[in-house]
């Protein structure tokens, strides 16, 4: 666990860097929700406030008053246990609390929390709920990328976010096979770094041999996948898989585009050619599946992953893998409200792994369990096979 000054700082970093994200919107951008799973940036920026002032200031700060009553019942997400809050789907309704009302609402936060940092000896406990609020504030800022994204790929306009943000990184190295053999492996968390409760439980596993491929899958790779009717053959997808398919007219990943016969891609520096070196990203575990299944291949599951990442480059799409999202041996779900964190989602969903291009600093490691429903896409997520 971090020292209390060294939460210190982590806290006013994490604060600035979810301004900075946001920095680069016009007012209009922060109130957007084209879909349930897109929450308005001014939304994010509330929540991750409030989920200071619940669990940190009115616990453990005696003298705290409440920025504003409404809080909770705004910002609030999925804490059932804290008290009602607006729907989900209802975020982008909201033309108030203002803008320039939430920016209060976080400076009233953040130097209501400094106060307590610098004036006051902490428990484990209140260092430990603080460390989790800075992390948490961190998948955040992952989501306003995504999200931000999302509302500006969805406008006709393709408009800009940011020239500077690196979206593509390039593998630049020779495609190979790294090989595991039979036998035991430990798997989870085993330091005492921060981690989050899904991650604890450190077990073996017995894997089989297997290969798992050094680079992820490229966008070039992917659009041969397409050209040889990927998305036309029943074989390669599961059966709700290809109801998804003709449902929603799926032909392409998320934000791809063909203009004047080439594939270009939305990124957040706008629209471009589409790079075909580049990995492959927005795309569900149902098209991951699909392709691992075309080329005579599978997906790790995320115990092979795990064992094996430590030889190859991770780190710029969430990878989807095999594994259903459930709890290891003897995993524990806290107690209270943050119970609710993890433990109540490990039903109907996928493992990802290792994180990406808009996973905050400081905020990755190769225990980390990430988990999605299978038929997502607007996270930067890719994938790497295994024979």
């Amino acid at each position: 666990m971090l020292s209390q000054q060294e939460l210190i700082t982590l806290f006013k970093e994490t604060r600035k860097d979810s301004e900075d994200i946001c920095s680069y919107l016009e007012t209009e951008d922060y109130v957007v929700q084209p879909i349930v799973d897109v929450s308005p940036p001014k939304w994010h920026l509330g929540h991750t406030t409030w989920f200071f002032e619940e669990f940190v200031l009115k616990k453990y700060a005696e003298s705290h008053k409440l920025f504003d009553k409404n809080t909770a019942y705004v910002f609030n997400s999925y804490y059932e246990s804290v008290g009602d809050k607006v729907i989900r789907t209802n975020r982008g309704n909201l033309s108030r609390p203002t803008v320039s009302w939430i920016y209060e609402f976080r400076d009233y936060v953040t130097n209501s929390m400094l106060e307590l940092l610098n004036n006051k000896d902490l428990d484990e406990e209140a260092l430990g709920v603080i460390e989790i609020g800075c992390h948490h504030e961190k998948q955040h800022q992952e989501l306003l990328y995504t999200d931000i994204k999302y509302i500006l790929g969805n406008n006709p306009l393709f408009p800009k976010y940011n020239e500077q943000f690196k979206e593509n990184p390039i593998q630049n190295f020779k495609k190979d096979w790294i090989t595991l053999g039979e036998g035991l492996y430990e798997i989870g968390h085993k330091s005492d770094a921060f981690c989050y409760d899904n991650e604890q439980g450190v077990h073996k596993v017995f894997l089989c041999d297997f290969e798992i491929s050094n680079k992820l899958v490229t966008n070039g790779e992917f659009l041969e996948f397409m050209e040889a009717g990927g998305y036309q053959d029943v074989l390669l997808w599961h059966a709700e898989a290809w109801d998804w398919v003709n449902e929603h007219t799926i032909r392409s990943p998320f934000y791809w585009h063909k203009i004047d016969g080439e594939w270009h891609t939305y990124t957040l520096n706008g629209l471009v050619k589409l790079e075909p070196e580049a990995p492959v990203t927005h795309v569900s575990y149902y098209e991951a599946f699909a392709y691992a299944q075309w080329k005579g291949m599978r997906l790790p599951t995320e115990q092979e992953w795990e064992a094996s990442q430590d030889q190859f480059e991770w780190g710029s799409r969430w990878e989807w893998t095999e594994s259903a999202y459930s709890p290891y041996p003897n995993y524990k779900k806290p107690e209270g409200a943050l119970g609710e964190y993890n433990g109540k989602f490990m039903v109907n969903q996928k493992v990802l792994r290792g994180g990406s291009v808009a996973t905050s600093a400081r905020h990755t490691r190769h225990t980390y369990r990430n988990f999605f429903h299978p038929q997502l896409r607007w996270q930067f997520t890719g994938f790497r096979l295994v024979k």
